[in-house]
């Protein structure tokens, strides 16, 4: 079983930082990708972010210059440290990873959710 458990959301004002914090555990013998989605209400769920066990990234364009994602490979964990936040920023954060159990494929897997809310 592979578990990803989110932390790090809350309540800030526009302008302001948080740093989102996503932990794997579980059987896992290797992961390659891990990322963040939002999904705003009413909205489709996108890509924020995303880091490979190489090291390369991407953002959506809506995250660059502002949010930076980071990984502890020693720990399974991924970071977003989320910078000069707006309302629109406002959405539930999703952790992502691709995880290999046995080291024979990847599948996909999905943390609960973090609701980030940017209002003054």
């Amino acid at each position: 079983q592979v578990q990803l458990v989110e932390s790090g959301g809350g309540l800030v004002q526009p302008g302001g930082s948080l740093r989102l914090s996503c932990a794997a555990s579980g059987t896992i013998f290797s992961i390659y990708a891990m990322g963040w989605y939002r999904q705003a209400p009413g909205k489709q769920r996108e890509l924020v972010a995303a880091i490979r066990s190489g090291g390369s990234t991407n953002y959506a364009d809506s995250a660059k210059g502002r949010f930076t994602i980071s990984r502890d490979n020693a720990k399974n964990t991924v970071y977003l440290q989320m910078n000069s936040l707006k309302p629109e920023d406002t959405a539930n954060y999703y952790c992502n990873a691709f995880i290999s159990k046995t080291g024979l494929g990847y599948n996909e897997y999905w943390g609960q959710g973090t609701q980030v809310t940017v209002s003054s």
